[in-house]
This record gives structure tokens, sequence and C-alpha cells, in this order.
């Protein structure tokens, strides 16, 4: 066996994802201790070759790398508040906002910790596959001194040192899936009026999504530079398609709720003199508090 994969670890929160986890790191062949409050739910690692730690202390000092994945910060911090953190190098894989994913830096460096936050591109099944990004975010040397072993999970996706892009990505992501979804679901029930089913309609959509997806670099470099010249549509146009589109919706007895709020954005913005500009121009709109 290599050095690469004699490298312990510990893994403490074992729920779906933390299984998923310390699942990997022994398939991958690294030493692997676990902890949960609830001791059964790390009877199927153990039999996989795991160790239970008996307490939180005793699995922090069986590794020098300790991967986190519990509830929300709150818990991690309740956890960890009185335990030894010397030396010990934290990567935490709990869900949160970048607020959190910062105070908990400083609260785990205060005691002597060094601390990556991450967020999990993925579902349990994926983990341990290249499909699972991993995302990461802090001192890029402790990210490139562990990265080997971190590997084991998934692929390492590094965005840099503030603690908090890798949860400012994670809901980001979120915003793409939930607006893609809905969007879905509002062509869906529109179609379904007419006997299409979603099986039907889903290849079509598929298609369209990535296409929009396409646009993004373009639309990208438009935000960066300020500039929004209408290459292809003015927003004035498309707030036209969208009248269409609620229209539509409401004749169909579809709910239009969706559409009028991406109608409601771009009437703000036409109302601010930006008519005559490109759809990324919107991002002044989105940039604003409610």
């Amino acid at each position: 066996m290599d050095k690469k994969t004699e490298t312990s670890v510990t893994v403490i929160g074992l729920g779906l994802m933390g299984q998923a986890l310390a699942g990997a790191f022994l398939k991958a062949g690294h030493p692997t201790t676990v902890w949960n409050r609830t001791a059964a739910k790390a009877e199927k690692l153990v039999a996989e070759g795991a160790r239970l730690a008996p307490t939180v202390g005793e699995a922090l000092a069986s590794s020098s790398l300790t991967i986190i994945c519990l509830t929300d910060y709150d818990a991690v911090r309740e956890l960890l508040d009185a335990a030894d953190l010397e030396g010990t190098m934290l990567v935490n894989l709990t869900s949160g906002d970048s607020t959190q994913a910062r105070e908990a830096a400083v609260w785990a460096e205060k005691r002597g910790a060094r601390y990556l936050d991450g967020a999990i591109m993925a579902l349990p099944p994926a983990i341990g596959t290249d499909e699972a990004v991993i995302l990461h975010s802090g001192p890029e040397s402790d990210l490139e001194a562990h990265r080997s072993t971190l590997e084991a999970l998934g692929t390492i996706s590094y965005l840099g040192a503030d603690h908090g892009l890798a949860s400012l990505y994670d809901v980001a992501g979120l915003a793409m899936m939930w607006s893609v979804l809905n969007a879905w679901l509002q062509g869906t029930a529109m179609l379904r009026t007419a006997g299409v089913d979603a099986a039907t309609y889903a290849p079509f959509a598929q298609q369209m999504a990535t296409g929009l997806a396409g646009w993004l670099p373009g639309y990208a470099e438009q935000i960066d530079k300020g500039s929004f010249t209408a290459e292809t549509s003015a927003l004035e146009t498309d707030v036209r398609a969208m009248t269409h589109l609620i229209q539509e919706s409401e004749a169909l007895g579809v709910n239009a709720e969706l559409p009028k709020l991406f109608k409601a954005i771009a009437d703000r913005s036409i109302a601010a003199g930006h008519g005559g500009e490109q759809y990324p121009v919107l991002i002044e709109e989105f940039s604003k508090p409610a």
C-alpha cells in the first residue's frame, strides 16, 4: 500500500452523507475512524473496516485530518467547542451560509486548528466517483497538503482563500437548480393541457436548457464589463414575450405567478431606462434588496 492510501482520516457525523464519505475513504484504502451520537449508524462502516471512536476527543486524536458533516454549523460548534483542536486539520462539509463559514474558520483557528470549509455538490450514492464535485475554500496550502486524501471523495474544486466561497457557490447553485426546475414545471403544466406528458416534453426542455447555458459566458462578459449592448434582443422585446407567456398560462388555467415575477423585475429595469439593453442588465435588479 502506498503512502497516499495509508493516510488516516476521521469522519464525524454519520447521516447518509457522512456514511458515504467514510465509505469512500475506506474503499480508497484510508484507515478511517468514525464517530456519531448514535453509534448504531456506524455498524455497517465498522463491518467494512472502520474504527468507531468512543468519544469525539478520541476521534479527533486518531487522525490529523477530520471531516465534519453534521446538521448545521451550530451543531458543529456545540459538539467541538470543548474539544482539543490543536494541530487538527478540520474540513467542514456541513451545509450553511457564507457568514457561518467565515465565523467557523475564526472559531476553529482560535482553538489551534487549520480549517477548510466545503460543500458537496452530489447525492450520497455519487460520493467516491468523479461525478461528485466537492467545493473547498480556505488556505490553498491546507487543501494541497490533503488533496490526495480528499480526492477519495470525488472531484476537488478549489474556489479561493475566502472561507465563505464554498457556501456561496453552493447556494448560487441552488438558485440555478430551482430556477431551472420551476421553469420546466411551468412549461410541463402548460403542455399537459394539450395532452403532452412530462416525458415527451423533457427532451425538448433539456435541449433548451443546454442551449441557454451556452449564452452564459457572453452574458457574464457583459456583466463584468458593465456594458449591455443589445446584440441579439433588447429587454423591451423580451418583456413582450413574457407578456405572451403570462397570457397563455392564464388562458390555459395554469399558474402564472412565475412569469409575472419575471416581468415585474424586467418592468423595473425598463422603468429605470434599460429597455434598449440586453437581458443581463437585470443584474442591477438582482443586486438590490427586495
